[in-house]
């Protein structure tokens, strides 16, 4: 390795959560008992990508996501390092500016959005939705190449492919090969959301490392850290976070307050049948909401209706995703046998 005199520490409060998968890696580290693939699995928007990123920073005696009491490297992070290669999905057509943005979002936030069904464009000017894959010609003319490099200030190179479900089968098999006949220089680090879909005979290949959803409490943490939320804005959305911390950082929140202030409005007027302002909601809720922001309504309705059920039969607000609303759920519940 090139960093053994290191002190690993996966303590940086830019990372979230993700504990025991950090304790795992950090026996790795100090064993020096690197493999020549790892593979980071579990939910959506738990943070693999910035794990796999800091964890291939510390191979490389950066301290940047992580801290290292003594860095052997001066490069400032991932991107700037000569021996980590990042890539992800793309569209058919390759193309190196939005390639090299996306990787300078990251570089900036290592849990920012940079997956084209979830951001088509990163500048708003393109809304269409975009499929992105690892095609054949994506693995030859960009990916394969990178695994022949010899390393160029550390003692490896390193590989790192996000969401690794997404490779056509030609490029599983082709990609196949490079596993079944490791280079003892190259490294490969990959994540999934979705380990079923990927070919047994890759994660076979792999050292596996576990990444849990993140608990309420994690994302609150990250987000009063990492967004500078106040503690009640920041356990708001924690709750409605569904554990995906990603997405979570881009909420709209005056939006989201909006959409609930409409939605406690349409529930007082459907429990005391009012007739007259339920009209008038609902050509609201036409006139001003688009198909996703109806949807987007509907579900906090459905969850503001559980949430009084759950008072109902718990009598606490400990499992209630609009906890600081819960003098208004009371009265909902109070009212709720002549609703």
């Amino acid at each position: 390795m090139n960093n053994t005199d290191s002190t690993y520490e996966f303590g940086n409060p830019g990372l979230v959560g993700q504990q025991k998968a950090r304790t795992q890696l950090e026996k790795v580290l100090k064993g020096n008992r690197l493999s020549h693939a790892y593979l980071f699995t579990g939910p959506t928007g738990v943070g693999k990508k910035a794990l796999a990123l800091a964890f291939a920073e510390m191979i490389q005696g950066v301290s940047n996501l992580t801290k290292l009491e003594n860095p052997t490297s001066r490069k400032s992070s991932w991107f700037h390092h000569p021996d980590i290669h990042f890539f992800f999905p793309m569209p058919r057509e390759f193309n190196h500016k939005e390639f090299m943005g996306r990787k300078e979002l990251l570089h900036q936030d290592p849990y920012d959005i940079i997956d084209f069904g979830l951001r088509p464009s990163i500048t708003g000017t393109d809304l269409g939705n975009k499929q992105a894959f690892y095609s054949i010609e994506y693995y030859r003319e960009h990916i394969r190449s990178s695994a022949f490099l010899k390393p160029n200030e550390g003692n490896r190179t390193i590989i790192i492919l996000t969401e690794v479900e997404k490779m056509r089968v030609e490029m599983s098999n082709a990609f196949l090969k490079l596993l079944e006949e490791p280079n003892d220089r190259v490294m490969f680090i990959m994540t999934t959301n979705q380990v079923e879909l990927l070919l047994p005979t890759i994660i076979s290949r792999c050292q596996i490392i576990h990444c849990n959803p993140l608990t309420h409490h994690e994302i609150e943490e990250g987000l009063i850290q990492g967004n500078n939320l106040s503690k009640e804005d920041a356990s708001y959305l924690a709750r409605v976070s569904g554990g995906n911390y990603s997405i979570t950082r881009f909420y709209n929140l005056e939006e989201l307050k909006k959409n609930r202030h409409f939605v406690v409005e349409f529930l007082r007027a459907s429990f005391t049948s009012d007739a007259i302002k339920l009209a008038a909601y609902s050509d609201q809720f036409n006139r001003e909401y688009n198909t996703q922001g109806q949807l987007a309504v509907l579900s906090m309705i459905e969850v503001f209706l559980r949430d009084v059920h759950v008072f109902a039969e718990t009598g606490s607000s400990d499992f209630i995703t609009n906890a600081d609303q819960f003098d208004v759920i009371q009265k909902f519940h109070k009212a709720q046998p002549n609703a």
